[in-house]
C-alpha cells in the first residue's frame, strides 16, 4: 500500500502502521478477527454517511507514514492514524502531526493502558484531538464520527466570521 505521489483532496486521510496489515491473523485475542480490509470498508461506509472520502494507507515505514502526513497538510481534512507500535516510539511522526495543523484522531483497537508498561504512553496523543482506546475496530467508526463533527463545527465557525 505504500504509494508517494502527488495526492488528490481528500477529507479524511486513515493511516495504519506496522503489523496493522496482519489484522485477523495476529494476536486476534487481542486484536479481533476482522482484517484491515473489513475496518476499511466500515470506514469508509461511515465516512460516506457524512458526504466525507477516504483514503485508507496502511505502511510498516515509518518514513512512508511520516511523508503521508506531511503531504496532508495540502491535501486532507483530517488525519485518524493506528500508528501502532510507533505509539510509543516515533517523535518523528508526532513531529509530523503536528506540521500539518490538522484534526488528528488517534486509535487503537486495544486498550493500551490496560497492557504492557511500555504501551501507555503515545507520542501521538500529543497531537491528538482525541483518542479513542480498547473498542476494536468500532474505534475507527467513532474516529470518523468525531472528525465529522470537528470539521462540521470548523465549518459551521468559520461562517460565523465576519468578511
Amino acid at each position: 500500500m505504500a504509494k508517494s505521489a502527488k495526492r488528490e483532496s481528500t477529507d479524511l486521510l486513515v493511516l495504519n502502521g506496522p503489523n496493522l496489515n496482519l489484522l485477523g491473523r495476529r494476536q486476534p485475542e487481542i486484536y479481533g478477527r476482522a482484517t484491515l480490509d473489513d475496518i476499511a470498508a466500515s470506514v469508509v461506509a461511515r465516512a460516506e454517511d457524512f458526504g466525507l472520502s477516504v483514503d485508507f494507507r496502511q505502511s510498516n515505514h515509518e518514513g512512508h507514514l511520516v511523508t503521508w502526513v506531511q503531504e496532508a497538510r495540502d491535501s486532507a481534512k483530517a488525519i485518524i492514524i493506528n500508528p501502532g507500535g510507533l505509539s510509543h516510539t516515533s517523535v518523528a511522526l508526532l513531529d509530523a502531526l503536528i506540521f500539518t495543523e490538522l484534526p488528528v484522531i488517534e486509535v487503537h483497537l486495544s486498550n493500551i493502558h490496560r497492557r504492557e508498561s511500555f504501551r501507555h504512553h503515545s507520542f501521538v496523543s500529543t497531537a491528538a484531538a482525541g483518542v479513542i482506546v480498547g473498542l476494536g475496530p468500532q474505534g475507527y467508526l467513532l474516529a470518523v464520527d468525531a472528525a465529522a463533527n470537528i470539521l462540521k463545527a470548523a465549518k459551521t465557525k468559520s461562517k460565523k466570521r465576519p468578511a
